[in-house]
């Protein structure tokens, strides 16, 4: 565990419901109001009332929001932003700068991708692509301006597994934080910063909010100084969350617990239709025995989620034909809701990525189970392959 985490007595729960979130002191309420305002009223010049002055700089909404964040991962400071490519830009602006190099890995999200190909690059931030699964080949790709090391795991579309502690020593090794976006597996699943993480990366929008209502991302730091430094580019850079999204991710955040142990046992029942399926030539889900990392995931993850990602025989053409005949599964990009949804990631949340070391399989199918019947998402799958 890092000097710099906070370790809460409390079970995770109990944060999850509690946390940044005491009762309304003035009315009793027991739910964080929502404080839809821009600016507050001072006690003179420069007296400020709990440091609130304007809502990009600080809202008491966000505020709960960020507190419960970091008690969440266990971390000094929490931070919400307006979606969660807005935190990585804000983090990605705050640890790194012109000339500066970043490892990612050859499994990442494509819009992550998207930022450092199209975006951090011509501000002048250079990038390698590696297989974080291996460690070796994450130290081969390290160089002497390498900053940051940056890891998905389970990774955005086909689940690998990244050992965190082993890639923290190697980022560690070379002066280099290590990044953790963490959304697949959300807090209760896994907790990087115990590992050796120095930030968590979170789209909100995903198991947080966890009802398709909301657009957020987060930020959690191990180290109260980088928190500092990224609250000073949060409020300087401006991408902040609403105090309705805030209140949103919060509300999703108390059964985010519950949730996530309903989305693994329904992902359970539906891994069991897909590796027995005739026109399915390949399974990506943790809880395999047969995924190569198994075991890592196994030892740092409570449980291995909700999401799955297969292969069709039959190709491309076979396999967007799935994502169209399902129908209790909806044909959608994001993840995480409450409802299952359905994609081809080549033509929908990673076309970004075509023709680059990161483009995935033309024949890949990507779900998100949700929280509906487990036998209902089970007929509905099998009709969509048969």
């Amino acid at each position: 565990m890092s000097e710099h985490q906070h370790q809460s007595p409390q079970g995770f729960e109990t944060i999850a419901i509690h946390a940044g979130q005491e009762a309304d002191p003035r009315t009793g309420a027991v739910v964080p109001p929502i404080y839809q305002v821009s600016t507050y009223k001072q006690d003179g010049v420069g007296g400020l009332r709990d440091g609130y002055e304007y809502s990009r700089s600080a809202n008491p909404t966000r505020s709960a929001l960020e507190e419960c964040l970091a008690a969440l991962e266990g971390g000094r400071r929490g931070l919400a932003f307006a979606s969660g490519l807005a935190a990585e830009d804000t983090l990605l602006r705050t640890v790194l700068q012109p000339g500066d190099h970043i490892v990612i890995p050859n499994d990442a999200y494509g819009g992550t991708f998207r930022l450092f190909a199209k975006v951090l690059t011509r501000w002048g931030v250079e990038f390698s692509v590696a297989d974080t699964q291996h460690p070796a080949k994450v130290r081969e790709a390290l160089r002497p301006n390498t900053k940051a090391v940056w890891v998905e795991t389970p990774s955005n579309p086909l689940l690998g597994i990244t050992d965190i502690a082993a890639v923290a020593q190697v980022a560690h090794d070379a002066n280099a934080l290590l990044v953790v976006d963490n959304t697949f597996a959300s807090p209760y699943l896994q907790q990087p910063l115990a590992l050796g993480a120095d930030v968590v990366v979170h789209s909100t929008t995903k198991y947080m909010g966890g009802h398709s209502d909301v657009v957020g991302g987060a930020l959690v730091a191990a180290d109260a100084g980088l928190g500092e430094e990224l609250a000073y580019h949060q409020n300087a850079m401006g991408a902040v969350s609403g105090p309705f999204d805030a209140w949103l991710v919060l509300r999703g955040i108390k059964t985010l617990g519950v949730r996530m142990d309903r989305h693994t046992s329904n992902a359970e029942e539906i891994v069991a239709l897909l590796t027995r399926h005739p026109k399915v030539t390949q399974v990506f889900y943790p809880g395999l025995a047969e995924h190569p990392n198994h075991e890592i995931a196994a030892k740092q993850m409570k449980a291995f989620g909700g999401m799955v990602s297969f292969r069709v025989a039959g190709g491309e053409a076979a396999a967007v034909e799935v994502c169209n005949r399902a129908k209790l599964f909806t044909l959608g990009e994001s993840l995480g809701g409450v409802e299952s949804l359905i994609e081809h990631p080549g033509r929908m949340t990673h076309a970004s990525a075509a023709g680059s070391p990161l483009e995935v399989p033309a024949d890949l199918v990507r779900i998100s189970v949700g929280i509906e019947s487990a036998a209902d998402l089970v007929a509905d799958l099998a009709q969509a392959l048969d």
